[in-house]
């Protein structure tokens, strides 16, 4: 192992349970256990946990804050009520991005906790500082004392409730959260998630997530790693950052505008999100469908029919629970259309598709 890794506070657990590890965002992380298709679909049918304690929680706080956070985040966070969360960018002036996150509303006044994406928790932290001039606000990057597990499924809220006796979960909408506590510490029970499933993100400090991580596995709750977490995210049709959402790749180029509240008064990349939409871009996020069991991957050329590239694939995969294959590409706009036909490129091989749209699974779930 790279002794440059940093490790999770389950990172033992992981080795335990003999996890295949392997690097992600400068933790040395568990990619799978049992395998990546029983993993999956315990998530799909049942229940399975995750070990997120990589990704970044950064606080922010004063009688500043939801003016600073509104000058950084597309989304609008003022209408945001006390024990809500919610999704949006911080944007490059020029509209790319920096990070796609989730901002809570604490129920403490003038106090929010921003969760970010574990590759860019520096320099998230780092652009937030150096935007704050002028707010009177403290950031609080607190990522190395809090740990974080995902638990996603059908079965989630039962699991929660039953084996951890956390009855607020019942009572928790979707991006809200609850305070409680664990052992005498701070516990955030969110009802989030990267699957499409239902599911909760529970935060608490170290020795909390290691005993709720033992209470879950031990009680049979299936432990998923990293594999499963990004087939589960892509038939769910949500972006991963780095493929799907970059500082090449802005909001409306992913189709993720409606995360982007231009009626705000200002926000940074604002004039460049408003410029794109009312100009259109030159690219766009599309799903395609092979025609064929050959599985895309990220980076193969998009072609049309005579060869011409026109696009390149940002994620693919053979689909564990359509049991087709499938892929998100970022393609020049006058070929995003849905039903457009377009190929992709696999070694010397050609595969035909079409476009189709990104959430190629729907769940049961009702949010």
């Amino acid at each position: 192992m790279d002794e440059n890794l940093k490790l999770t506070c389950l990172h033992d657990r992981h080795v335990a349970l003999g996890a295949k590890m392997s690097p992600f965002a400068g933790y040395d992380m568990p990619i799978q256990y049992a395998g990546i298709t029983q993993e999956h679909m315990a998530v799909r049918t049942k229940v399975g946990i995750f070990d997120v304690s990589h990704m970044g929680e950064i606080f922010i706080s004063g009688p500043g804050a939801e003016a600073f956070i509104n000058h950084i985040f597309t989304n609008d966070i003022s209408l945001g009520k006390p024990g809500q969360a919610l999704y949006g960018m911080m944007l490059y002036p020029d509209g790319g991005t920096v990070d796609d996150l989730i901002i809570y509303r604490e129920f403490a006044p003038d106090h929010f906790l921003a969760v970010v994406n574990a590759s860019n928790i520096d320099k998230d932290y780092e652009w937030m500082v150096r935007n704050s001039e002028g707010f009177d606000v403290k950031i609080d990057n607190q990522s190395e004392k809090w740990g974080q597990v995902a638990v996603q499924g059908p079965e989630a809220e039962k699991a929660l409730v039953e084996i951890l006796g956390l009855e607020c979960a019942k009572s928790v909408g979707f991006y809200e959260y609850a305070e409680a506590s664990w052992n005498g510490a701070r516990l955030l029970v969110s009802r989030t998630g990267y699957t499409g499933e239902d599911g909760f993100e529970l935060y608490t400090d170290v020795a909390g997530t290691q005993d709720i991580w033992d209470k879950l596995t031990r009680a049979g709750v299936e432990p998923c790693g990293l594999g499963c977490r990004d087939t589960l995210r892509f038939e769910a049709g949500l972006p991963l950052y780095g493929h799907e959402l970059s500082a090449e790749i802005s909001p409306v180029m992913a189709g993720l505008s409606m995360f982007c509240k231009l009626d705000k008064e200002e926000f940074i990349g604002k004039e460049a999100l408003a410029a794109q939409k009312a100009e259109g871009v030159a690219r766009k996020l599309v799903g395609i469908a092979l025609e064929d069991r050959a599985i895309p991957r990220a980076e193969y050329p998009v072609e049309l029919e005579d060869g011409t590239q026109v696009g390149v694939v940002t994620t693919g995969y053979h689909s564990i629970s359509l049991d087709r294959s499938l892929c998100f590409a970022l393609v020049e706009s006058k070929y995003a259309a849905l039903g457009t036909k377009l190929f992709v490129r696999i070694r010397k091989k050609v595969f035909g598709g079409e476009v189709v749209k990104k959430r190629f699974y729907q769940t049961n779930y009702k949010k």
